[in-house]
């Protein structure tokens, strides 16, 4: 698996902004189905990486927002 390169603040900010843009797809993008959809993929991405630690964008540049104590 990959390593976790996420920090405890990146992963509460990714959550928090996962949340309130799924319930924004459902409420107030209801006239749009493409923004809806691609609402909701980011959405969804932001949770997953969230869950996970681990963003496949920091990867390719070595990033981490992770605390390196241990």
């Amino acid at each position: 698996m990959f390593p976790q390169n996420e920090g405890g603040l990146d992963r509460i900010i990714r959550l928090i902004i996962g949340v309130v843009l799924g319930v924004g797809v459902f409420t107030f993008l209801g006239g749009s189905l493409v923004l809806q959809i691609i609402g909701g993929i980011v959405a969804v991405i932001m949770l997953v990486t969230s869950l996970t630690g681990f963003c496949p964008l920091y990867f390719p540049f070595h990033l981490s927002t992770r605390s390196s104590k241990k």
